[in-house]
């Protein structure tokens, strides 16, 4: 076989995509595996204060008093709020722009489809009180140990 720089660059190619198809497993394994904790599940939910038909913000006390009545009951055992700020596009092709609230909740791996219920019945919750198009959710493997 002649060596020609095409060729190089094929044979080059495969081993590349070879090693790194053997490598990429190994390091996603490494990093998801710690001595440390147990495996959880973490949820965040995102809650937007914009209310539709130009109505004010859902203001602070509002969202507190979701958070003690809906949220904490349903996770006693804790969670952390962090403020936010969120924007998007809107259909109209306007940028909206409103105050966010990200909430995060760690729970036992194990327990993730009992627990996942109550998520969405706090969703659908501050989707029904405040007339909110959808609560965003996002759900990662990590582990914890407290």
């Amino acid at each position: 076989m002649k060596w020609t720089s095409d060729t190089r660059g094929k044979v080059g190619g495969g081993v590349l995509v070879a090693l790194l198809g053997a490598g990429i497993p190994a390091l996603m394994g490494a990093a998801l595996h710690t001595d440390v904790g147990e495996p959880y599940q973490e949820t965040r939910l995102y809650f937007g204060t914009e209310r539709p038909g130009g109505r004010g913000p859902i203001e602070e006390r509002e969202f507190m008093r979701f958070l003690d009545a809906e949220i904490t009951p349903a996770f006693p055992e804790g969670l952390t709020l962090h403020d936010g700020y969120g924007q998007w596009r809107g259909k109209d092709g306007k940028t909206v722009r409103e105050t966010s609230y990200e909430v995060v909740l760690l729970y036992p791996e194990k327990e993730a489809d009992e627990r996942s219920t109550r998520i969405e019945r706090i969703r659908q919750a501050y989707e029904d009180r405040y007339q909110q198009d959808s609560v965003g959710r996002s759900d990662d493997k990590v582990s914890a140990g407290f």
